[in-house]
C-alpha cells in the first residue's frame, strides 16, 4: 500500500519557502486561509515541524518570547528542504490519484513553484487525464458492445465526467498561466507572515 503524502509537512515547508516563522503563524495562517486539508491542528502541525527539523529540511534560527507567553522558535526552510519542497509538489501536480484532496493541496501551494516548472507539471496531469479519459472510454465501449445495460456501469460514467471536469480546469490553468493572466505573487511574500494574519 502506498504511503498517503503529508501534507501537513508539504505545507510547512511551502510557507517557510516565503518567509521564515514560528509554528503558531504557521498554525494562524493554515487556519484563516482555510487549507482545510491540514487535519489534526495543532498537534500535526508541531509534529511535522519536529519532523521537518529532524529531517534538516527546516532549521531553528531565533528564540524569543514575549511578556508570559510561550517561548517561540522561529524555523527558515533548508536549500536541501527547498528542493524536496519542489520534488513533493511536482510529483503531486503530475500524478492523479485517487484522492482529489490531494490535488486540492497542491494547487493551493502551486505558487511557491516558479512558473515554469509549474506549468511543466500541469502538463503532464494534462496528458495523464487524457491518458484516462482514453482507457475510460474504450471500457465503456468494450461494456455496451458486451450488452451490460448502462445502469450496471454508471460509476465509470461518473468518474469520466470527473476527468473531464478536471482536465478543462488544468487546461484552463495552463492557459492563464500562459497568458499572464494569473499573477505569480502574492501578499504573503511581501511581508511578515505575523503582518499577513495581523497579529499584534
Amino acid at each position: 500500500m502506498a504511503r498517503r503524502p503529508d501534507l501537513v509537512g508539504l505545507t510547512v515547508l511551502a510557507m517557510l519557502s516565503v518567509r521564515a516563522g514560528h509554528p503558531y503563524e504557521l498554525h494562524r495562517f493554515i487556519v484563516d486561509t482555510h487549507k482545510d486539508y491540514v487535519t489534526g491542528l495543532p498537534r500535526s502541525l508541531y509534529h511535522a515541524v519536529e519532523r521537518l527539523a529532524g529531517e534538516e529540511l527546516i532549521v531553528p534560527v531565533e528564540t524569543s518570547r514575549e511578556g508570559r507567553r510561550p517561548e517561540r522558535t522561529v524555523y527558515e526552510i533548508t536549500d536541501e528542504g527547498r528542493r524536496e519542497l519542489a520534488t513533493r509538489l511536482r510529483v503531486l501536480l503530475e500524478n492523479p490519484g485517487a484522492e482529489r484532496r490531494t490535488f486540492t493541496a497542491a494547487v493551493s501551494l502551486l505558487g511557491v513553484l516558479p512558473v515554469p516548472d509549474a506549468l511543466q507539471s500541469l502538463r503532464t496531469r494534462a496528458a495523464a487525464l487524457e491518458g484516462a479519459l482514453t482507457g475510460m472510454n474504450a471500457q465503456l465501449k468494450a461494456l455496451k458492445d458486451s450488452g451490460l445495460p448502462d445502469i450496471l456501469v454508471i460509476e465509470i460514467d461518473y468518474e469520466r465526467a470527473l476527468t473531464e471536469t478536471e482536465l478543462a480546469w488544468v487546461r484552463g490553468l495552463v492557459a492563464r498561466l500562459e497568458s499572464g493572466e494569473l499573477e505569480w505573487s502574492s501578499a504573503a511574500e511581501a511581508k511578515p507572515l505575523a503582518q499577513v494574519l495581523g497579529e499584534t
